[in-house]
């Protein structure tokens, strides 16, 4: 039997220690609840921490600034023509509306109250492949990246004035959740020390990330469309995501949606400071790079370009059937173009040095490609193509490149950019003159850059697999994030925010994310669920 904690039953249990924790902790505060927090790990923040920090945000004051001319009614319209829902997606769909319409001032206008702020750029990501997606620029990046957000919001929670009404209690990990009454009643578990705990509180919320921490599961719910999921994925998440609590959650009847709804990328490398085995980290590819096959072939007809479509570049990396793919530039591309997400590998951003930040965004950043090329085991560097070639093949340990057919693959390319933007007829190309026309993009974008230009070497290979992130589906809540059961009930006592509810009625984004949309589903979620708590 578990060992009762001396904590008498009371107030609220959240079940995780991520954003979406944090939020629901803080929300309850304000409303003069008491919260225990139970985080399985040493600390809390979770994979925000981590994070680059982009936010989906529509007519923002940002935006005014600008002159981008956003209403709600285009922004509803370009999430739902890029999610893809099922016929009987009202949960999602009613989520992705309540986030449109209200995330200014539930969670731009809310974060400023926080102290938090955006940068005064707004960059235009996912503007669509094959579907419409973003109609104009949207996606606001905290200055402080993702560190400094949750390092923000910590703060508020221990100086807030009902701070004596919150416990965390870290080194918990929640095994299964209690009832009575039939209604959720509390929960038991495990302390890091190997001792049983059990809880009671009025009402449990379940914080505890997705599934793209457990490869294993994102096999099990790999779309079935994509094919077989690729021999080798790293983990861009974290080992904690690994959809235990989904499974507890389901076995007291609640609902799962959408798990084979998954936000990864394409473009992953094995971190260099890995923390556990697997360990990824997410680039954000070269526009001005040759994607190309693991036998160095350029991968095609259409070429694979980033800012688009990002669920659409994983399917067809996934489609190749490859064990990996590779990115062929040189280092003036690199300096100008490369770029890693999360916090850790944008220091003068997530530190807020302004003066710093701004050189690095108008002369490159070498620091970044030299780190990368000097310590991460998928970047190769020659200078020349058969030394190149033969550094390709000694890191994978086969002899599938072969120099001259990567010499064709790139002339061709090359020879196109050198005729002059007149007689551009390779798609790739296009995609870049419309990516420059964009000031935030045309910042980071080569003008058309030859990689086999002896002035712009040495030349980069770098290995890229499927990286996992983040669950766009999970489990299914109403618009008070109230858990609900299979016939569409909420279970009592129960609740979800984040990414354990899909960041809202079990997958809110669809099938595709129009980016920016997790970090701020955790708070939208978070605060809502504490609202419904306290009556609000």
């Amino acid at each position: 039997m578990p060992v009762n904690d001396p904590s008498p039953r009371s107030g609220t249990l959240v079940a995780g220690g991520g954003l979406a924790s944090i939020v629901t902790a803080l929300e309850l505060l304000e409303s003069g609840q008491h919260v225990t927090v139970l985080e399985r790990g040493a600390a809390l923040g979770g994979l925000a921490g981590q994070a680059f920090g982009g936010m989906h945000l529509v007519d923002s004051p940002l935006q005014r600034r600008m002159r981008i001319r956003d209403t709600h009614a285009l922004a509803l319209a370009d999430w739902h023509q890029f999610a893809e829902y099922d016929d009987d997606d009202h949960w999602p769909r009613a989520w992705a509306e309540r986030y449109v319409t209200r995330c200014v001032p539930d969670i731009y206008e809310w974060l400023r109250r926080h102290h938090v702020r955006f940068m005064p750029a707004v960059l235009w990501a996912e503007r669509g492949w094959h579907r419409p997606g973003n109609s104009v620029p949207r996606y606001h990046v905290v200055w402080g990246t993702g560190q400094h957000l949750t390092a923000a919001l910590l703060a508020a929670l221990g100086t807030h004035r009902h701070a004596d009404r919150l416990k965390v209690l870290t080194g918990h990990r929640v095994i299964g959740l209690d009832r009575s009454n039939g209604r959720v009643s509390g929960c038991h578990g495990e302390r890091a020390d190997g001792t049983a705990f059990s809880l009671a509180a009025e009402q449990v919320v379940i914080a505890g990330g997705g599934i793209t921490g457990n490869l294993e599961r994102v096999r099990r719910h790999w779309p079935a469309a994509w094919g077989a999921p690729p021999q080798t994925m790293l983990n861009g998440s974290m080992p904690e995501a690994d959809g235990h609590l989904h499974d507890v959650v389901a076995g007291l009847g609640g609902r799962l949606t959408h798990l084979d709804w998954m936000w990864n990328y394409a473009a992953g490398v094995h971190h260099p400071q890995a923390r556990f085995p697997g360990h990824g980290l997410s680039l954000i590819p070269c526009r001005s790079a040759l994607w190309m096959d693991a036998r160095g072939q350029r991968i095609g007809p259409e070429p694979l370009v980033t800012g688009f479509d990002t669920r659409h570049l994983v399917e067809r990396v996934a489609q190749v059937g490859a064990p990996h793919t590779w990115q062929l530039l040189n280092r003036r591309i690199a300096v100008r173009e490369l770029a890693v997400s999360g916090s850790d590998h944008n220091v003068e951003m997530r530190d807020r040095r302004l003066f710093s930040f701004l050189l690095r965004s108008l002369a490159g950043n070498a620091p970044l490609t030299d780190r990368m090329c000097r310590e991460c085991s998928d970047f190769v560097v020659a200078d020349t193509l058969p030394a190149l070639a033969d550094g390709m093949n000694r890191l994978v340990g086969d002899r599938a490149v072969d120099a001259g057919v990567l010499e064709s693959q790139i002339r061709a390319y090359d020879d196109q950019i050198r005729r002059g933007p007149r007689y551009h007829n390779d798609d790739q190309l296009r995609r870049i003159e419309q990516l420059r026309r964009w000031p935030g993009d045309r910042v980071r974008t080569c003008a058309y850059q030859p990689i086999l230009d002896r002035r712009a070497g040495p030349l980069i290979a770098i290995r890229t697999f499927v990286v996992t992130r983040k669950s766009l589906g999970g489990i299914q809540t109403d618009l008070d994030s109230r858990a609900l059961d299979d016939s569409g009930q909420p279970i009592p006592g129960l609740y979800a925010v984040g990414e354990a509810a899909g960041f809202g009625g079990g997958g809110y984004s669809g099938r595709r994310s129009l980016e920016g949309t997790c970090l701020s589903g955790c708070i939208l979620t978070g605060r809502r669920a504490a609202q419904a708590i306290a009556g609000r």
